[in-house]
């Protein structure tokens, strides 16, 4: 089990991870459609090295593998990483997963040429000591021209707005329904806040029963994530919108410029995993 309370939040939602989509194979194949075309289109029509960096249990590791790209997921939770290969395999598909640490990525410099952060991931870090380390090992594993690809809620109008619940949402596998919506506590500061997820199902004898997640969010406008992307060495950073990409986020697209580059070139045989 992971010794973090984030890791721990997701090692006991891995196994009912996939009831937070109303269709979860539909999520898969979507968003690894999305993160694939935006691949194509940046690097050319080829199979790329890949790191999804907060993997959980493989909803765009997964759909960029059927894509024919050679993927590896890491996560804080070795639970939700386990699963993660463990769907792979299911498909027929390759996918090394492992436990890590965004911000102590345990490979060398310049193996991947696509690092994925997806689904709101980076935001679990609350410093800017801890968003500006996790960006830099990302850039560290990027080979010269590399692609980042990080995705987070809509933090420019959730700040505004500053919700405190989200509307029930139902979705049912194995002929069995589950509710779940969130709670969110903002804190003074206005910009992080807690959040408690609420997953009810039915037990083999009919009986609802309630799991409570609970874990913690900085809630980062673009102009900010766009500030730590640019001091962590990235360079040609934009922001696209789902209407744009067909993700269903926004996303941040940056590149690992040459200047920053001690490894081999992008498309270079030596060192893919």
């Amino acid at each position: 089990m992971s010794p973090s309370p984030t890791g721990r939040c997701y090692d006991g939602l891995a196994a009912g991870y996939h009831l937070l989509y109303p269709d979860w194979e539909a999520s898969v194949a979507r968003q690894g459609a999305a993160l694939a075309a935006l691949v194509r289109a940046r690097l050319g029509d080829r199979p790329a090295a890949v790191l999804d960096c907060a993997c959980g249990i493989g909803t765009q590791a997964i759909g960029l593998a059927a894509h024919g790209h050679r993927v590896t997921g890491t996560d804080l939770s070795p639970v939700a990483a386990a699963r993660a290969g463990r769907e792979a395999a299911r498909r027929g598909l390759r996918l090394p997963a492992a436990a890590a640490d965004m911000r102590q990525l345990p490979f060398a410099d310049a193996m991947f040429d696509v690092v994925v952060c997806a689904d709101n991931a980076l935001p679990h870090l609350l410093t800017p000591e801890d968003v500006r380390a996790a960006l830099t090992a990302m850039r560290r594993v990027l080979r010269t021209g590399g692609l980042l690809l990080l995705t987070t809620r809509p933090y420019d109008t959730l700040r505004r707005e500053r919700p405190t619940s989200t509307p029930p949402q139902t979705a049912e596998r194995d002929g069995r329904r589950s509710v779940i919506f969130q709670l969110w506590h903002w804190h003074e500061d206005g910009e992080r806040y807690d959040l408690e997820l609420f997953q009810l199902r039915p037990d083999d004898t009919g009986e609802w029963r309630t799991e409570v997640h609970r874990s913690t969010y900085w809630a980062l406008t673009q102009a900010q994530l766009t500030t730590f992307a640019t001091e962590a060495g990235f360079t040609d950073v934009t922001w696209q919108l789902p209407e744009h990409t067909g993700f269903f986020q926004p996303m941040l697209i940056a590149r690992k410029p040459s200047a920053h580059g001690n490894g081999p070139a992008l498309g270079a045989t030596t060192g893919r995993p």
